[in-house]
């Protein structure tokens, strides 16, 4: 696979997640599921700065790429958490530990699915060395043939 598309194939898993967790009839399935794709998440962020970090693309997109994967994993530990209800019990002010748990794994979500896009399209950029090119101010020229 591309290394290109792979990038951008983390936020369209990364989006499914989203939507499915979105669901109204959320059942035992879909759980399932949804841990099913938080472990390609996990694979595919790895994967994908596995294959930067190989590259000569500028070393912030390689540290951005890099804590998608600790996040991943931060979400995917939250998550376990989650399934087995851990906190639930403990509240203080009327919010529970699982609360925190949940809000946290949600933040971790959303970081990943905005980090994923920021590394896809710097990627993108160098890639096709859109840095090097200046466009005047006021106009957006038309993309190039290649």
């Amino acid at each position: 696979m591309k290394l290109w598309s792979s990038l951008y194939l983390l936020i369209w898993v990364s989006l499914i997640e989203f939507l499915l967790v979105m669901v109204p009839t959320f059942n035992i399935y879909l759980v399932y599921l949804h841990m099913i794709l938080g472990v390609a998440i996990v694979g595919l962020a790895y994967y994908n700065f596995s294959r930067l970090r190989a590259t000569s693309v500028p070393g912030r997109v390689k540290r951005i790429a890099q804590t998608i994967i600790g996040m991943a994993i931060l979400a995917g530990i939250l998550g376990v958490l989650l399934y087995y209800r851990v906190g639930e019990g403990w509240a203080l002010l009327g919010v529970t530990l699982g609360d925190v748990v949940l809000f946290i794994h949600d933040l971790a979500a959303f970081a990943i699915i905005t980090q994923a896009a920021a590394v896809a399209i710097a990627y993108d950029m160098w890639e096709d060395k859109e840095f090097e090119k200046e466009s005047a101010p006021g106009k957006v020229p038309p993309m190039q043939a290649k």
